[in-house]
């Protein structure tokens, strides 16, 4: 733990309003409030997973999971919600039968459409105060901090 008096100079330093997890939180209450206001029918991560079916077609259950970020409890439940509103069907694997497959109904492929417009522009205001080199900036070192995991 240090001594007292280093642990003392942390203390003092330590300002929550300097550290990056509570910048990001805000950055992501930010970016949670104007995606409510745009897409109020959907959570992101219903939305995210409407998108990645769209954008890769059926995919297992598990796999749709790793490439939205999502563990597979999140997944199962949001799968499940999507297909109690009729946006995606699921079906086991003929080649292996532990496995799920997931597809848009659609339903959900029609709801995917109606909201990725709404979508850019939700990517548009969370990212407005920033230039277009600084949005490159961001992106590249956020992406490094994922990719570092």
């Amino acid at each position: 733990m240090g001594t007292p008096q280093r642990q003392s100079e942390i203390e003092t330093e330590y300002r929550l309003d300097e550290q990056i997890g509570f910048i990001m939180r805000q950055a992501n209450q930010r970016h949670l409030s104007i995606f409510s206001r745009l897409i109020p029918d959907f959570t992101p991560t219903q939305f995210a997973t409407l998108a990645k079916i769209f954008e890769i077609g059926t995919v297992s259950q598990n796999g749709l999971g790793r490439q939205t970020a999502m563990d597979a409890a999140t997944m199962k439940g949001v799968i499940d919600r999507l297909s109690r509103k009729g946006l995606v069907s699921t079906r086991p694997d003929p080649t292996d039968m532990r496995r799920l497959l997931v597809e848009l109904t659609d339903a959900g492929e029609a709801a995917y459409h109606a909201n990725v417009r709404a979508a850019a522009e939700i990517t548009e205001e969370t990212l407005a105060p920033l230039n277009s080199r600084e949005r490159a900036q961001l992106a590249n070192l956020l992406g490094k901090m994922i990719k570092s995991r």
